[in-house]
């Protein structure tokens, strides 16, 4: 169907067997906009009948599970590009923008049935979505051999965690686990880049009166603690080769201070005022104006180079991720 409109595919097989048809006519400049009404009709039943006859839930499926929550057996292994695409994929049926993610927004935009909607408020998933997105993330986090992840909280807020629990977290996790637990007493966040992480929960209430939002004793000693967790990663960043996916994530403001924390523990003193002025407010802090760069590891160095790659492609937590 998508051949007789002259679309150019990627899988080499399809375009091979397109290729072989005496009357395809590629084009370059096909998009999904050529499609009638009928054909896109068309379409839907192909592709919800194939979604029926998979053995395992694929990305392309989730509108299938608009109106049933996916069975535990119909979760298998997927890759992470696979996981990423399929959480999104809840959202992108109602027409969620994912602007902090270019690669998952072309994608979607590849996509017949995708229609960016402006407007999209997460209020509008059904049970059923909330339930999917709910099993997704937790089956991903389990391939990722966590313990725990973000959405478990709940069940610590009278339950102290432990170190072992929070082994393999990134600090992008424990940045999330940390603010769930004040979202889970209504925080409202100020920045749209934190609201959207928990703005989709049934639980999450934010509270009128901001000044009720308060812990009890075992929230307290959990969120030290993860605290504290993070504090060992940042410290690990000077002393040992981190990687991609433990800075991953992170809001482009955090990761502009995580890199210069690397020069301030060599005491570079800063340009700018803000930077200088958060550094200065450390206890480990000691300026040193005879700082260069010669002075770094080759570890530091790597790292920085990673965080940077990082930062080019990482939203600002003021940035209104929803669209």
């Amino acid at each position: 169907m998508f051949g007789k409109r002259g679309r150019v595919f990627k899988e080499r097989s399809i375009q091979d067997y397109l290729e072989t048809q005496t009357w395809y006519k590629p084009k370059a400049n096909f998009t999904n906009a050529v499609l009638t009404r009928i054909e896109r009709d068309n379409l839907d039943l192909i592709r919800l009948t194939e979604a029926v006859k998979h053995s395992n839930v694929q990305p392309g499926d989730l509108r299938l599970w608009q109106t049933a929550e996916i069975p535990d057996d119909k979760l298998y292994v997927n890759s992470p590009s696979d996981w990423r695409v399929m959480i999104a994929e809840v959202e992108a049926v109602h027409g969620k923008r994912f602007d902090d993610e270019p690669w998952l927004q072309k994608y979607f935009e590849e996509r017949y049935w995708y229609k960016a909607n402006a407007n999209y408020n997460p209020a509008i998933l059904n049970e059923f979505e909330r339930k999917n997105l709910e099993k997704l993330n937790a089956k991903r986090n389990e391939d990722r051999k966590v313990a725990i992840a973000v959405g478990d909280m709940d069940k610590f807020q009278n339950v102290l965690l432990t170190e072992d629990l929070l082994k393999g977290l990134t600090m992008n996790d424990l940045r999330l686990i940390r603010n769930e637990f004040w979202a889970r007493r209504g925080r409202k966040f100020v920045t749209p880049g934190f609201s959207a992480i928990f703005e989709w929960q049934d639980w999450y209430k934010p509270l009128k009166d901001q000044s009720k939002v308060k812990f009890n004793p075992t929230e307290e000693q959990n969120v030290k603690l993860i605290e504290r967790e993070e504090a060992k990663l940042r410290e690990k960043i000077s002393t040992e080769p981190i990687t991609n996916e433990m800075v991953d994530g992170l809001f482009v403001e955090d990761l502009r201070v995580l890199r210069n924390e690397i020069y301030a523990k060599h005491g570079r003193v800063f340009k700018d005022p803000n930077l200088q002025k958060y550094f200065a407010a450390q206890a480990w802090y000691q300026p040193n104006p005879e700082f260069k760069d010669d002075m770094l590891t080759e570890t530091e160095s790597k790292n920085l180079a990673i965080i940077k790659e990082v930062e080019e492609y990482s939203i600002s937590k003021f940035s209104e991720v929803e669209g």
